[in-house]
């Protein structure tokens, strides 16, 4: 087997000036697609495992083809468990309410507020906070701390994501915006601790 990352096949003839496939010499693969059988396949959505209108990448390739099937990933697990309400019976996120319930505590809920659908889906949050609701936590018991993404959505589009998740409980009732924060800061990976640090001085000061 022979996987060649990047090649693809665009169905629309009228992008074919800028179709580096098409512009370039390719006898060996027009050899092949000539005497062999062949068949066009999808490579992204749901198709691979993926939300609808997410593009696929290598790993998801790899791990479906080595599977022979379409292979859910993390993301679309949880939206199709939101679709079949088998997330609001889940138990370790209901027993998490329970625990709250029982102690006075507060419920927090930390993460990426956006539905760039790499890193999250702002989906999946809307419905945690609906399982809030259908539990029957007290609404002053729910905060969000909401993460701006900024790198897989427009740099520009975090008020707008903070602002849905906020109307989302303001129609169900529960929950409030406890801080708000760039993933710049919240998700740093190039080991600058300062960047860390402002968003847990935020979380516990």
């Amino acid at each position: 087997m022979i996987v060649r990352d990047g090649w693809g096949e665009n169905p629309y003839p009228e992008w074919d000036h800028a179709n580096a496939v098409k512009l370039a010499k390719t006898p060996v693969a027009d050899e092949l697609m000539a005497k062999y059988p062949n068949v066009l396949i999808h490579t992204s959505g749901e198709d691979v495992g993926l939300p609808a209108g997410v593009m696929g990448n290598s790993e998801v390739g790899h791990q479906n083809i080595g599977a022979g099937r379409i292979v859910d990933q993390e993301v679309m697990r949880i939206t199709r468990a939101i679709r079949d309400e088998s997330f609001f019976s889940n138990e370790v996120l209901l027993e998490s309410i329970e625990h709250v319930k029982k102690t006075g505590g507060t419920l927090h809920l930390l993460g990426l507020m956006s539905d760039g659908r790499v890193h999250s889906d702002l989906d999946h949050a809307i419905a945690i906070v609906e399982l809030v609701r259908r539990s029957g936590l007290d609404s002053e018991k729910f905060a969000v701390h909401a993460i701006t993404d900024g790198r897989d959505t427009s740099p520009t589009g975090g008020k707008a994501y903070v602002e849905k998740i906020e109307a989302a409980m303001k129609e169900k009732g529960v929950g409030h915006i406890a801080t708000v924060i760039g993933r710049f800061y919240a998700m740093d990976r190039d080991l600058r601790w300062e960047r860390v640090e402002a968003t847990y001085d935020m979380m516990t000061k």
